[in-house]
């Protein structure tokens, strides 16, 4: 007999050593959730969202999380919301050059959205660090805006946005990028140097990441946490 869970704003953030735990759980409260950071896999289970954030390096991130990788995956099998932010949306892909390049030699990712983490080809200054648009490339929850006098009004490019992140910019730290192998996990894209995925979700739209960091992304990235607050409480 399944048991089912009451659906809420419980939110579990997990605690592996590399994550900047104090400002993902600000941004979340800040969004109305109640937070519950955890080194425990099992609590993953009583959570009605999960966030996987990170900063660091891919190999040793999955060293780290290597606890929860059954856990994760179990959750997110189940249906339950997951978000990986910045290193931990990089976790939810298959692998990453940076094990590589680190001579790490393979490091695996959680593989729950298929594809490679690149490097940022040299022509560019490493790591991306600072402020860059975000141009949304089909519906997820997660882009959702409220539409507004304000949201709604023409910018530079002479295109009105409204009822989407589309067009606003976040803070990004970091020198590799996702690759995933099907297009259609793509929210998101970013250019910097080449045009890159900086929201992904899997296609049955429960597990997404944003390369950026929400929680330092000003009323953007709070709009994206508010979000993800009210998709774990569907």
């Amino acid at each position: 007999m399944s048991i089912q869970r009451q659906t809420g704003n419980e939110i579990t953030v997990v605690d592996y050593g590399l994550g900047n735990l104090r400002s993902v759980t600000r941004g979340l409260e800040r969004a109305g959730a109640t937070v519950e950071i955890t080194d425990d896999p099992g609590a993953l289970s009583a959570a009605d969202g999960v966030v996987l954030p990170g900063v660091g390096a891919f190999g040793e991130g999955m060293d780290n999380a290597g606890p929860f990788r059954e856990a994760l995956v179990e959750e997110a099998e189940a249906g339950t919301p997951l978000f990986g932010i910045c290193l931990g949306m990089q976790m939810l892909l298959t692998t990453s050059e940076e094990a590589k390049y680190d001579g790490e030699g393979d490091a695996e990712g959680l593989d729950l959205i298929p594809g490679t983490n690149l490097r940022f080809p040299d022509s560019v200054k490493v790591p991306q660090m600072g402020w860059n648009q975000l141009s949304v490339q089909r519906d997820h929850p997660l882009v959702e805006g409220v539409d507004t006098v304000e949201s709604s009004t023409p910018r530079a490019d002479g295109i009105a946005r409204g009822g989407s992140v589309d067009g606003e910019y976040a803070y990004f730290v970091h020198s590799y990028y996702a690759d995933p192998e099907d297009d259609d996990t793509v929210v998101a894209t970013t250019d910097y140097g080449v045009e890159f995925p900086s929201i992904v979700a899997n296609e049955a739209g429960n597990v997404f990441g944003t390369q950026f960091h929400p929680e330092k992304s000003g009323e953007t990235g709070l709009r994206i946490l508010r979000n993800f607050v009210d998709i774990c409480s569907e």
